[in-house]
């Protein structure tokens, strides 16, 4: 019987509901890999700090925007789609910000500040007090969703 800790233990305490999911690196909240609206609130109030904050600000701002949105956690983020199109965008935390994934990003107008390497991600980063445009964010919500998604 092996006693050693590991991360894989902390994603059943956390799925179980017992402790807290384990912080990544960068403070991104290991989740059990799972479909549907109840991983993603658990990632999201796993998010430490001002970012958890962040999480439910975009995650309300995505249902609102795109109505019955898919949603999942894979890859410790979560990810939001359209069914049988694809991922259109992902969430991710980092040491200093908050990522935002438009995985067609660079179709979208205005493109999203940050390049990625891959020639179709763009990024957007929130950082601890920054005041986000949420009409501009919506917008790019709305054309990511229109456009074929991301499949793994």
């Amino acid at each position: 019987m092996s006693t050693k800790p590991t991360k894989v233990a902390g994603k059943f305490a956390a799925k179980r509901g017992g402790e807290k999911p384990i912080l990544l690196a960068g403070g991104n909240p290991q989740i059990a890999k799972a479909d549907g609206d109840a991983p993603v609130q658990a990632y999201i109030a796993a998010m430490p700090g001002w970012k958890s904050a962040v999480g439910q600000r975009l995650d309300a701002l995505i249902v609102h925007t795109v109505p019955g949105v898919t949603k999942a956690v894979k890859w410790n983020s979560p990810l939001y789609g359209i069914e049988g199109q694809g991922w259109f965008l992902g969430i991710h935390c980092l040491t200093k910000y908050v990522k935002v994934a438009f995985f067609r990003g660079a179709s979208l107008t205005p493109v999203p500040p940050v390049a990625s390497k891959d020639m179709n991600i763009r990024y957007f980063h929130i950082h601890e007090d920054d005041q986000f445009d949420e009409e501009l964010v919506a917008s790019w919500i709305r054309q990511a969703a229109g456009l074929p998604g991301w499949i793994p």
